[in-house]
């Protein structure tokens, strides 16, 4: 009977131990549990980059080049100078400037430049002149105010021309006198028959290429006593008065009588305030260098030569060409 007792207590005993270890595994299994189901920690957020800024726009910029420089002659800021808020007014700065830079200032040389015909020597040789130059003052302010709206270089419209004839022409423009004029005067007045020679001689075999302007202050150049002229009579405001270079309007005025008789255009022309006594009412052409000029171009459709003839007390202009042109030329 007691060894029963003993086997039931060892019996109750190992059943408690048995709970035990499972009530321990099961207290286990809660914690692992409880550790599963614990929230995770969340990242710490990172502070929002800020957004880049917008790139700052680049100024509009407008270089004006030279084509034959490559150089920069001006820089224009078109949004600085109200482009965009006033575009008529900005035009019409474009249009001062063009201008002063196409025609010179007091202070500053333009681009235009006259054209200084070619000549023939006492030896038959060229000399050669200075071809016409000419910036064209709408297309420029044209191409900037195009370019004003996204910026870029821009260049100069230049137009350079050459004389108007063929290298062959000056050995037979001599052949054919189509026109021709005869002034007189008085050759015992020294300095006023001085003026009319060197004058003339100036313009003596200077080739009138087709469509060539020809400007007599141009071609003649300053008639001061640097370059030989001498004092003689000439009108100024309606009154006779001594003058360095007297007398050479008497050479204007007869070289627009002989080329009057074929198909010139005139460029520029001017009247004597008096009459003169060596051509016929309003047939004069006074001219003063850095001031009024006789200016014409050749219209005629084919290379002419200007000759003069100097003698005591008469000069003759004759306008001459090839005489493979003296059938087309237009008078």
């Amino acid at each position: 009977m007691v060894k029963q007792r003993w086997v039931i207590s060892i019996l109750v005993i190992g059943s408690l131990l048995g709970l035990a270890g499972c009530n321990e595994k099961t207290a286990t299994e809660k914690q692992d549990q409880v550790k599963v189901s614990e929230p995770k920690k969340q990242p710490v957020q990172q502070p929002q980059e800020q957004p880049q800024k917008e790139e700052e726009k680049k100024p509009i910029v407008v270089n004006v080049i030279d084509p034959n420089t490559k150089s920069v002659v001006k820089t224009f800021m078109p949004e600085e100078l109200g482009f965009a808020v006033n575009p008529d007014s900005y035009k019409q700065e474009l249009e001062k400037w063009a201008k002063d830079l196409a025609r010179g200032t007091e202070n500053t040389k333009g681009y235009d430049q006259r054209m200084v015909l070619d000549k023939i020597n006492a030896n038959g040789q060229i000399i050669k002149g200075i071809p016409q130059i000419i910036l064209d003052e709408a297309e420029l302010v044209s191409r900037v105010m195009a370019a004003s709206v996204n910026g870029g270089d821009v260049e100069l419209p230049i137009t350079v021309t050459e004389s108007g004839y063929k290298p062959d022409d000056p050995s037979h423009l001599s052949e054919v006198v189509v026109a021709s004029y005869t002034t007189y005067f008085n050759s015992g007045v020294a300095g006023r028959s001085k003026n009319i020679e060197l004058s003339a001689q100036a313009i003596n075999n200077v080739i009138v290429g087709t469509q060539d302007i020809f400007s007599f202050n141009t071609t003649v150049g300053p008639s001061d006593a640097a370059h030989g002229y001498q004092p003689a009579k000439e009108i100024v405001n309606k009154k006779m008065v001594m003058g360095i270079g007297g007398g050479i309007c008497q050479t204007s005025s007869t070289l627009f009588n002989a080329v009057d008789q074929v198909g010139v255009s005139y460029v520029e022309k001017h009247h004597h305030s008096l009459s003169v006594g060596y051509v016929p009412k309003g047939r004069d052409a006074t001219v003063s260098y850095g001031g009024p000029d006789f200016r014409f171009q050749n219209t005629t459709g084919v290379p002419l030569l200007i000759k003069t003839i100097y003698a005591n007390g008469k000069l003759t202009v004759e306008v001459r060409t090839s005489a493979a042109y003296e059938s087309l030329i237009k008078h």
